[in-house]
């Protein structure tokens, strides 16, 4: 069976048969393409470059689980004291402590409900994964292991000074006020760039 032919009738006219399994065939690749290849590539490449916890350029196409995640986490830094400058003459340390606590449990949450097979088989999950893990454990965590509990202890202790002054005051009186505050603002920083950042991922579906 000729799957495809041309030849000239006794009319002298051009005659061309395309087999019906041909048509079939490309009937079939169509929806394969707009079905599958299609799917794989309908989000856009994204790239990110993330200064806090050293998480540095990552390059991936984020899926819908991926976008989701990544606004989820986005809204937390820009609702709380995160991803806004920090006042240092006005701001509040432990109110910020309380804030940036609050979000480390959060984001925490977040990664513990993406399901295991998807982080196991997609490699854009994966990623969106490890940049969360890596700006908490490597980021967030390490200004709040050194310096909160150091902060609220000493500020426990000086409570009869706390009534004789407003707490941005009071909170100048810490032995290691500069560092904190210089520890402090980094992160802040760092925070803010990585909200900008993760807006990429959001924006780029």
């Amino acid at each position: 069976m000729d799957f495809f032919s041309v030849y000239i009738d006794e009319h002298l006219n051009i005659v061309i048969q395309i087999s019906v399994w041909i048509v079939i065939a490309a009937i079939l690749l169509f929806v394969l393409y707009y079905f599958l290849i299609r799917k794989l590539f309908k989000y856009n490449l994204v790239r990110v470059d993330i200064k806090l916890g050293n998480v540095g350029v990552a390059e991936f196409r984020p899926n819908k689980t991926d976008l989701q995640i990544a606004h989820k986490i986005w809204t937390e830094l820009v609702t709380r004291k995160a991803a806004i400058p920090i006042d240092e003459d006005n701001d509040i340390i432990e109110d910020i402590y309380d804030s940036w606590y609050a979000l480390f449990k959060k984001v925490r949450d977040f990664i513990g409900e993406i399901p295991a097979d998807l982080v196991r088989n997609n490699k854009s999950t994966k990623e969106i994964v490890r940049i969360a893990t890596q700006t908490l454990n490597e980021g967030l965590r390490p200004h709040l292991t050194k310096w909160q509990a150091r902060f609220r202890t000493w500020r426990t202790s000086k409570k009869d000074k706390l009534m004789e002054m407003t707490p941005q005051e009071f909170q100048k009186e810490y032995p290691q006020y500069k560092d904190l505050i210089d520890d402090l603002l980094k992160v802040n920083r760092q925070l803010i760039q990585y909200a900008q950042e993760l807006k990429k991922i959001i924006d780029s579906k």
